[in-house]
C-alpha cells in the first residue's frame, strides 16, 4: 500500500491501524535544534482525541504520544523523530458484524476489491485513528512554524445549515481561547449553543451531521509556494482532501468568488503606513499565482456527515447478496469538533515544508 507519506523536505510518514497495537509517525527533514515541547504536542493531541463530550464518539483514548528518537536534551538532533501512540480502547468485538457485508459509504468494499483483503475492525488503515499520527507531526511543524512567527488557528464555522459571522482574528492565542470554551469549537459563542443543541439532537436520533472548519493563517511571509504543480493552494487543498471525510476544499472567495465581476475580486495592492505591501481586499485568499502574498490564508473545509450512524440499513454482503447492516456500537454524531486541530496540523505540515523549500528557492 503506497500513498502514506506527505511532504518534499519535512515529509511524514504515518502507520498503524485503528484496531493494532498503536499508531504512530516518522518526521524526516526536521531541523536540528528545534526545541520540542512535549507538553504542546500532547496539548494538540488532546484535542483530537475521542471520548471529549457528548458530541462526540466515546471511545476511550488517553492518546499519549511516545517519542522514540531524534530528539535529545529536548532538541532535534536533524535525524529521523518517530512518535508512537498506543490504541488502548479498539473493542474489536463492536465489528463482528461487519466481517462480511460492506457499510454504506464507508471504504470497505473499496479496500476489498482492490487489496483482496480488508481489516473490518474499524476501518483498519482506513479509519480516521490515523489522524492521531498527523497532529502529533503536526504540532512539531506549528513549534517550527512559531520560530519564525507563523500562527494557524481554525475553529467550526458551520454545522448543517448554522452558520457562524465572520470572526475577525486580532490574536491567535485569545481567538483559540474563545473557540476551547465550548464543546463544538466555534469561536461564536452564541452560534456554538445552538449547534451543539443541534447535535445533540441528531445523536439523540441516531444519525449524523457534516459541517465546516475555516482555518486562518497569520504572518505567513511573502514567497511560500511553486508555480503550476506544486501551488501552495494546491498543496494545501491535497492535504485537506486527505483527511478523512473532506468533501471539499476552498480558499479566498472560494466558490461565491466565481459569482463575483473581476473589477469586483481584484484584490488592490496598497503600500501601508509601516511600508509593506498590502490588498485592501483579501480574496485571494492569501494566495496569488499559487505563492502566498503576505496576507492572511484563509480556507474552508467541509466535512460529510459521518458514515456510521445507529440506523439499520440494506446493504449487500461480500458475495452481492442482499444484507442489511445494524447501527451499534460508538456513535460520533459530528466530527467536526475533533476536526479542528488535523486541519491546523496538516495546514502546518504544508507551511513548513515550503517554508523550509523556500530557504533555498534564491541566492541570500
Amino acid at each position: 500500500m503506497a500513498g502514506n507519506s506527505f511532504g518534499q523536505v519535512f515529509r511524514i510518514t504515518t502507520f498503524g491501524e485503528s484496531h493494532g497495537e498503536a499508531i504512530g509517525v516518522i518526521i524526516d527533514g526536521c531541523p536540528a535544534q528545534l526545541v520540542v515541547d512535549i507538553d504542546y504536542i500532547q496539548g494538540e493531541l488532546d484535542k483530537r482525541k475521542p471520548g471529549q463530550s457528548k458530541i462526540t464518539t466515546q471511545r476511550k483514548e488517553a492518546d499519549t504520544v511516545r517519542i522514540l528518537s531524534g530528539v535529545f536534551e529536548g532538541k532535534t538532533t536533524g535525524t529521523p523523530i518517530a512518535m508512537l501512540i498506543p490504541n488502548e480502547d479498539q473493542r474489536s468485538k463492536d465489528y463482528t458484524h461487519n466481517v462480511d457485508v460492506f457499510r454504506p459509504s464507508h471504504a470497505d468494499y473499496t479496500y476489498q476489491t482492490k487489496y483482496g483483503i480488508r481489516d473490518h475492525r474499524g476501518g483498519g488503515r482506513s479509519s480516521a485513528r490515523e489522524t492521531a499520527a498527523r497532529v502529533a507531526a503536526g504540532a512539531l511543524a506549528k513549534l517550527l512554524l512559531k520560530t519564525q512567527g507563523i500562527e494557524i488557528a481554525a475553529h467550526v464555522s458551520s454545522v448543517g445549515k448554522i452558520y457562524a459571522p465572520n470572526v475577525e482574528i486580532k490574536n491567535v492565542q485569545a481567538f483559540i481561547d474563545e473557540r476551547e470554551k465550548n464543546i463544538v469549537r466555534c469561536a461564536d459563542p452564541a452560534t456554538a449553543e445552538e449547534m451543539i443543541a443541534f447535535i445533540d439532537g441528531i445523536r439523540k436520533d441516531g444519525d449524523t451531521v457534516g459541517g465546516k472548519v475555516s482555518c486562518y493563517i497569520k504572518n505567513c511571509p511573502v514567497g511560500l509556494g511553486d508555480p503550476v504543480f506544486d501551488k501552495l493552494h494546491a498543496d494545501l487543498g491535497k492535504a485537506m482532501l486527505s483527511i478523512n471525510a473532506v468533501h471539499g476544499f476552498e480558499f479566498g472567495s472560494g466558490f461565491a468568488g466565481s459569482e463575483m465581476r473581476g473589477s469586483e475580486h481584484n484584490d488592490i495592492f496598497v503600500k501601508s503606513h509601516l511600508g509593506d505591501i498590502t490588498t485592501i481586499t483579501n480574496y485571494s485568499g492569501g494566495i496569488q499565482g499559487g505563492i502566498s502574498n503576505g496576507m492572511p490564508i484563509e480556507f474552508k473545509v467541509a466535512f460529510k456527515p459521518v458514515a456510521t450512524i445507529m440506523k439499520n440499513q440494506a446493504t449487500i454482503d461480500s458475495e452481492g447478496n442482499a444484507a442489511e447492516i445494524s447501527g451499534k456500537g460508538r456513535h460520533d454524531p459530528c466530527v467536526v469538533p475533533r476536526a479542528v486541530p488535523i486541519v491546523e496540523a496538516m495546514a502546518a505540515l504544508v507551511l513548513a515544508d515550503h517554508w523550509l523549500r523556500n530557504r533555498n528557492s534564491k541566492l541570500s
